[in-house]
C-alpha cells in the first residue's frame, strides 16, 4: 500500500503544504482552493486506484495462509461490539449498520451515493474486508465530490474569536478509525469550560480482550492490526 500512499500524500502536499497531519478545515469552510493542475492529477489517480485495490484482493482475499490466520480469529459479536462502544470498520465487521455519515449526515453526505460495507462474523477477516470495500466506496465519494463541486466562496465569514452561548454540545464525524466526537461545554467566554474528545482508537482498543479470549498469543498481533489503532491517539 505504500506505493499508492505516496501519490495520495503528494496531493495533500500540493494543496496544503503538508504530507502528514494536513490541516484543511478551519471553522467555516476549507483553507485553500485546488491549486492549478490538481484536479486532473486527482482524477487520474481515481482511475488507477480500483485496479490497485484489485491487486490487494488478488494477493490476500483468497490467499490460503491469509484466510487461515484471519478467519475465525479475533471474533466479537455485534452485541459485545455495541456494548464496548466500538465504531467504524471494527463495529461494522460484526454486522452492525452504523456510519455517522448515514445516521447523522453532515457536510452534504446525504447527497452522496455510497454503500456501508458490513461483515457477518466479526472476525479479523471481516474487518479486513470492510476496509478493502471502504477503499472502493471512498473512491466513489471522491469522484462524486469532484463532479458536483459547486462554485463560490471557500469559507464563511467567521470571526477569529468565537464565543459560543452558555451550554453544552456534542458533534461527531465518521473518521477512518470510527466515530470521532467532540463534547464541549461553554461558559460564554472564548475558552471552553470543558472539552472532551471521543477517540475511536481509544475505545476500539477495549475490544482486544474480548477478541483475544481463547485464542493464541500470535493471534493478538492480527487482532491489533484489524483494529487499526493509533497509539498516539490512545495516549491523548
Amino acid at each position: 500500500g505504500i506505493r499508492e500512499r505516496e501519490p495520495i500524500l503528494d496531493l495533500f502536499e500540493a494543496m496544503l503544504g503538508q504530507r502528514l497531519l494536513p490541516n484543511a478545515y478551519p471553522i467555516g469552510g476549507v483553507r485553500f482552493d485546488f491549486p492549478k493542475g490538481w484536479v486532473p492529477v486527482c482524477r487520474k489517480l481515481l482511475a488507477e486506484l480500483p485496479k490497485k485495490v484489485d491487486d490487494y484482493e488478488t494477493l490476500l482475499t483468497g490467499n490460503r495462509i491469509w484466510v487461515q490466520r484471519t478467519k475465525g480469529v479475533g471474533v466479537i459479536s455485534a452485541r459485545d461490539a455495541v456494548a464496548l462502544s466500538l465504531s467504524g470498520p471494527t463495529l461494522r465487521g460484526s454486522g452492525v449498520y452504523f456510519d455517522v455519515r448515514k445516521a447523522m449526515p453532515y457536510s452534504s453526505y446525504e447527497d452522496f451515493d455510497f454503500e456501508v460495507p458490513l461483515g457477518q462474523n466479526g472476525d479479523v477477516f471481516d474487518r479486513y474486508l470492510c476496509r478493502v470495500r471502504e477503499m472502493r466506496q471512498s473512491l466513489r465519494i471522491i469522484q462524486q465530490a469532484l463532479d458536483g463541486m459547486p462554485e463560490g466562496e471557500l469559507r464563511g465569514k467567521v470571526g477569529k474569536i468565537i464565543r459560543p452561548p452558555v451550554g453544552e454540545a456534542y458533534y461527531s464525524v465518521e473518521a477512518a478509525k470510527g466515530q470521532l466526537g467532540y463534547y464541549i461545554v461553554s461558559d460564554g467566554s472564548d475558552k471552553p469550560w470543558r472539552l472532551h474528545v471521543r477517540s475511536p482508537s481509544f475505545l476500539n482498543l477495549q475490544g482486544i480482550e474480548t477478541m483475544s479470549r481463547g485464542g493464541l498469543i500470535a493471534d493478538v498481533v492480527a487482532v491489533i492490526g484489524s483494529l487499526d489503532i493509533v497509539l498516539g491517539e490512545v495516549d491523548r
